[in-house]
């Protein structure tokens, strides 16, 4: 394979943070489809919520795994639109419980998942941030 500008982005610790954001894509993906196809009367805003964080992580990987000026920035901005939703979602999960009557991906900052969804913006911005030249100036 070909050294292209972002390839640094999915390579060495990268890898683990593509696999993560994999990882949560599906999960996140399943978990809301069945929950909104099943039961989405019983909270249609928390279901719709998991599945616009499900897109989040797909683009986040997405981007990950291709690399190059572009994708660094899209992901840039997936990390931060997930880090804000998961500290809204979080925060009003215990504010307003009526809302968020079953776990979700971001409900009580990822307490489900063993908080990992508040601790994988972070890590993403970091890394993404440590790998700022792949972002061509």
């Amino acid at each position: 394979m070909p050294d292209q500008p972002g390839s640094r982005l999915a390579s060495g610790p990268g890898r683990i943070l593509v696999f993560g954001y994999g990882v949560f894509a599906v999960a996140a993906t399943g978990r809301s489809l069945v929950q909104l196809g099943l039961h989405a009367d019983r909270a249609p805003l928390a279901y719709s919520l998991s599945l616009v964080a499900a897109v989040v992580y797909l683009v986040a990987t997405t981007c990950l795994l291709l690399g190059g000026p572009r994708a660094w920035l899209i992901a840039v901005a997936a990390c931060f639109v997930e880090l804000v939703g998961v500290l809204a979602v979080g925060t009003l999960s215990y504010v307003v419980t009526d809302w968020f009557p079953d776990k979700t991906v971001w409900s009580h900052f990822g307490q489900g998942y063993g908080y990992f969804p508040l601790v994988l913006p972070f890590l993403g911005l970091w890394w993404l941030g440590n790998n700022a030249s792949t972002r061509g100036r």
